[in-house]
């Protein structure tokens, strides 16, 4: 079971993982041993509350397929146990991520003081400049 929060969990029947072969270099132990973790958790036929599917549905994310199945595939590490707990960890940051609500930009004003130094930095930068140039007769 995968405790998102409080009162967030995860069934294991809802995950499903498998073992495969783990990609790049390695050696002759990559070819045989298979370490790395393909995690499939689909996000529609889960027992997620509705805010939380609605929310992964909608989120722009690249793990995250049109048919709502969350694909994670951890190889990171050598050991079969640490990449299965590393897939896990990045399932429920995913879900933790889309849950957070963005606070609401409040539109605000530079202060006089703030604009009047931006200004005479301008100016100073525009001396600068015209005494690096040629002199014109």
């Amino acid at each position: 079971m995968l405790e998102i929060s409080n009162n967030v969990s995860i069934a294991d029947w809802e995950i499903e993982l498998s073992a495969i072969r783990a990609m790049g270099n390695g050696g002759q132990r990559v070819n045989k041993v298979a370490t790395a973790i393909h995690l499939r958790f689909d996000v529609n036929r889960s027992s997620l509350p509705v805010v939380y599917k609605e929310r992964l549905i909608s989120a722009n994310d690249s793990r995250i397929t049109k048919e709502g199945i969350i694909i994670i595939k951890a190889q990171s590490f050598r050991t079969q146990e640490m990449n299965k707990d590393d897939a896990l960890k990045r399932l429920k940051e995913l879900i933790i991520t889309v849950m957070v609500v963005q606070k609401k930009r409040r539109v605000t004003k530079p202060t006089k003081g703030s604009v009047q130094r931006r200004l005479t930095s301008k100016a100073n930068r525009k001396t600068v400049k015209q005494t690096r140039q040629k002199i014109k007769f």
